[in-house]
């Protein structure tokens, strides 16, 4: 790119309205109209996965329930979730992107970072984000906005700016007065738990994190604090890394039996364990597993490992448990095992799920969500045992085996490959 422009160029792409503009391309009747997609639109229940931008204009936004939804605005087009034809422009997008560059980092099925500091295209950065922009609108029929800025979190926030079809720079020397105004909810990273912590420190805006002891934060809020502090004064050194959507990401549990063990219930036992332990630990992450996979060592050292793809993003114990159990009546070969382990893969984090989870049971997601915070937030105050299931506890009472129990799980079977970010607990903004 022309030298005159000296230091990083990072572009935050991130598709408008994604999977209603996507239904709009494929049927132009619906352009201009207010269009929803959502799970049982037939049934008109169910909740709200996007809306267009003329549906938002009418007070309808995620999630909403389609009834509410229908009640502001009769005339509100309904569709039911294609996801076979959202992946596919997804395809074509990033195809698209790394045409101008190699350096793209998706992050999500509708947005991606690029860095395009050096690229064959000899022009200013504004106008090859208008480049891009009108590509992708010509070719696609899809809509963006595009952030331009020193650093990835300065795109995205710059990204969010001006929707839809907007171009926003946002320089390092601008963030006192463009974003320290903004409350601490509004800054990427920063969820409404997160944000209620700080309120409680008496720190409600973007500014007041930046001008925050970052020793107190780190206090507070551990690593994440020494990060939003750093974000909030505009500081994010993370390269545009394009091997990050092929990142192996996995979060496992296993367990060496203290004796070769053939008898299925207490095999159950602990498979039921290690699936317990791993949920909480996606919780507190704040990921969702698409894929999980489970281990069996016999007593003979050989050791089989069978995943299997899941249709439905999953976080709860009872369905990471459910997986594992299909794959352990299927595989298992019914010699004595010395060891087990339940990995949840192919990981997905709360903010880009998009409810692919399950559109049709989001009000009973909700309910298990509060459930299983109460209870891991039990767990974690007391001890893995407290509230264990009857079906879940050793028959023995030896002390040895109840410590041996403490410290095999959380045993990671392989390691936590999660991406450096902020927090990740907190529902998409």
């Amino acid at each position: 790119m022309n030298q005159k422009y000296k230091g990083r160029v990072i572009f935050h792409v991130d598709m408008n309205s994604f999977y209603a503009s996507v239904e709009a391309a494929y049927d132009p009747s619906l352009l201009g109209k207010p269009v929803v997609i959502a799970g049982n639109a037939e049934a008109r229940r169910g909740i709200i996965v996007t809306a267009s931008y003329e549906a938002r204009a009418k007070g309808i936004k995620a999630p909403m329930p389609l009834w509410e939804a229908l009640r502001k605005c009769p005339e509100l087009i309904v569709r039911e979730p294609n996801f076979d034809r959202y992946r596919a422009a997804s395809k074509s997008m990033f195809q698209l992107l790394y045409s101008i560059t190699p350096l793209v980092e998706p992050v999500s099925i509708d947005e991606g970072y690029m860095d395009v500091t050096d690229n064959d295209v000899n022009i200013p950065p504004i106008q090859l984000a208008k480049h891009i922009q009108e590509r992708l609108k010509l070719e696609l029929n899809l809509p963006c906005s595009i952030g331009i800025a020193p650093n990835k979190f300065l795109a995205k926030m710059a990204s969010d700016m001006k929707k839809p079809m907007g171009i926003t720079v946002l320089r390092k020397r601008e963030v006192k007065e463009k974003l320290w105004p903004l409350p601490s909810i509004e800054m990427h990273g920063v969820g409404k738990k997160t944000a209620d912590k700080l309120s409680k420190f008496g720190i409600f805006t973007i500014g007041e994190i930046a001008l925050s002891d970052p020793v107190f934060l780190h206090k507070r809020l551990g690593i994440g604090g020494l990060r939003i502090h750093e974000r909030a004064n505009g500081i994010d050194e993370r390269p545009v890394d394009p091997s990050a959507v092929e990142e192996f990401k996995s979060i496992g549990n296993s367990t060496t039996l203290s004796k070769d063990v053939t008898d299925v219930a207490e095999l159950r036992k602990v498979i039921m364990n290690l699936s317990d332990s791993v949920g909480r630990r996606l919780r507190n992450k704040g990921y969702y597993a698409g894929n999980i996979q489970l281990t069996i060592r016999y007593h003979d050292f050989h050791t089989i490992t069978r995943s299997s793809k899941l249709s439905n993003p999953i976080h709860s114990h009872g369905d990471i448990f459910d997986a594992a159990w299909r794959l352990w009546s299927k595989y298992w070969s019914g010699e004595a095992v010395r060891l087990l382990g339940v990995t949840a893969m192919d990981l997905i984090e709360k903010g880009h799920a998009h409810k692919q989870l399950d559109l049709f049971s989001y009000e009973k997601d909700e309910k298990e969500d509060k459930l299983n915070h109460v209870v891991d937030e039990l767990k974690n105050k007391f001890g893995e045992n407290v509230l264990l299931k009857g079906t879940q506890l050793r028959k023995s009472n030896d002390r040895s085996d109840q410590l041996r129990d403490r410290k095999r799980r959380g045993t990671s079977l392989e390691k936590d490959f999660l991406r450096d970010g902020l927090f990740k607990d907190d529902e998409d903004k």
